[in-house]
């Protein structure tokens, strides 16, 4: 057993992008997997619930805090393997990931450049972005379970991948990633398939040009976390962008015409996705119920770059950017009868 080096009261608003919320009552960092396997055994000795902390940027912290364990995963070996095969720990930051596959040659990745946070997240939220998700390259998930203790590793037909989730999210306490095998293509062909970045891609580009596109075209959503940017503190995209039956989609399409929001049927953003279901555009919904970009509820607010967003400005709490966020949905649900998803995970 390692020497456990617990940490009391440490605050974990630092360790998110959305820099908000109380202290963890007890914190431990766990550089490897021996680390990772005695916090839990010290938490289940001492009776306390534990959660794991990854890179924070898919994270809400309640104002008071959590009252048991953070175990902060930086377990960081990375390991390009010949053939395309990429290893890499939980704790290692995912930019890091895609921007080593690009230099490489290695495709599969480039879409999902800028997206912050760390590698072990990835499979648990089915990270995706411009057409893309990281489940079409995973090649295995190294799990521990935490009823036994054990480890294991779980194919991709395993992980339950869904649009933006996973048997990890579904069933948080179950498992704890520590790291993700990735089968790339090794000078294969980049991905262009999402409509925004085929206009602005010529056919045939490399993989870095294709990465370049999709950091300018984030950049400009500000959905890269960057200093100088007053868009910064964020969890990304606040909700889920909504799936309907096609007779749902077809509805919302008949009273954004009536009702004058759009002036042709193309207007409306959606796009098809599996089981013969419809993907909604959560952005335009947001919009389109009367949120406009910028608005602002005293700390927090929606980006001015980006309605999907929410953002605190500093000074703010938990609980008034989860009341914005439920001021939201209900307008989108009263206006749209469409019901938002929150995205990030809320630390309970």
């Amino acid at each position: 057993m390692t020497t456990l080096e617990i940490g009391r009261d440490v605050s974990l608003a630092p360790l998110t992008s959305l820099e908000l919320g109380g202290p963890a009552k007890y914190f431990v960092r766990a550089a490897d997997e021996t680390t990772l396997v005695d916090a839990l055994h010290w938490a289940a000795n001492e009776d306390l619930p534990s959660a794991i902390l990854a890179g924070g940027s898919n994270l809400i912290v309640p104002d008071e805090g959590y009252d048991g364990l953070v175990i902060q995963m930086a377990i960081d070996e990375l390991d390009f393997r010949t053939g395309g095969i990429v290893s890499a720990g939980a704790g290692v930051a995912w930019e890091k990931v895609v921007e080593g596959a690009v230099a490489r040659g290695w495709a599969g990745l480039e879409c999902l450049s800028g997206i912050p946070g760390s590698t072990g997240a990835t499979p648990i939220q089915n990270v995706g972005a411009y057409g893309v998700e990281v489940a079409e390259v995973i090649e295995s998930v190294r799990v521990l379970r935490r009823d036994t203790l054990r480890f294991e590793e779980l194919a991709p037909q395993d992980c339950g991948f869904r649009y933006r989730d996973s048997l990890f999210k579904r069933d948080p306490n179950r498992f704890v990633v520590t790291s993700v095998e990735f089968a790339l293509r090794p000078n294969g062909p980049g991905a262009v398939r999402y409509a925004e970045l085929e206009k602005n891609v010529l056919p045939g580009v490399s993989l870095a040009e294709i990465r370049r596109t999709v950091l300018s075209l984030r950049r400009q959503k500000s959905m890269l976390v960057e200093p100088d940017d007053p868009n910064r503190r964020s969890a990304g995209s606040f909700f889920l962008n909504p799936v309907v039956t096609p007779e749902d989609a077809d509805r919302l399409v008949e009273q954004a015409i009536s009702e004058n929001l759009v002036s042709a049927v193309d207007d409306v953003p959606r796009y098809p996705t599996e089981g013969a279901r419809v993907k909604l555009a959560a952005g335009w919904l947001i919009e389109k119920a009367g949120v406009a970009k910028g608005t602002r509820r005293g700390a927090i607010g929606v980006s001015s770059k980006h309605a999907l967003a929410l953002v605190h400005h500093g000074g703010g709490t938990t609980a008034e950017l989860l009341a914005f966020a439920d001021e939201i949905r209900a307008r989108v649900l009263d206006r749209f009868g469409v019901t938002l998803e929150r995205e990030p995970r809320l630390l309970v």
